[in-house]
């Protein structure tokens, strides 16, 4: 029997799931400002995939750089998912100048 199939679907289950929270977090903590790194770990997946000699490796190398290629989309989408509401606002810290009226 040949399970690495199996594997695959299973690691592509995973990647994708681990995506999807990726996107939110980043969304709340940085905003859309760091789509470009989702772009460069994305192309990097997909073209490292083209030189790993293990077909298994390779797919998921390229599954785990398409999947992030994506998440450049879904980022903008999550931006607007919070602005209808959607999802919550990081809240805004307060700056020193207000700690500074306090004093």
């Amino acid at each position: 029997m040949n399970f690495e199939g199996l594997l695959t679907g299973l690691c592509t289950f995973l990647i994708i799931g681990l995506c999807h929270p990726l996107v939110i977090k980043t969304e709340y903590h940085f905003g859309t400002r760091p789509w470009w790194l989702y772009l460069l770990f994305g192309l990097a997946g997909a073209v490292g995939a083209l030189f790993i000699e293990s077909n298994f490796w390779s797919c998921l190398s390229a599954i785990t750089g398409f999947s992030l290629l994506w998440g450049i989309g879904e980022l903008f989408e999550q931006k607007r998912r919070v602005e209808r509401g959607w999802f919550p606002k990081k809240p805004v810290k307060k700056g020193k100048e207000e700690d500074n009226d306090n004093v």
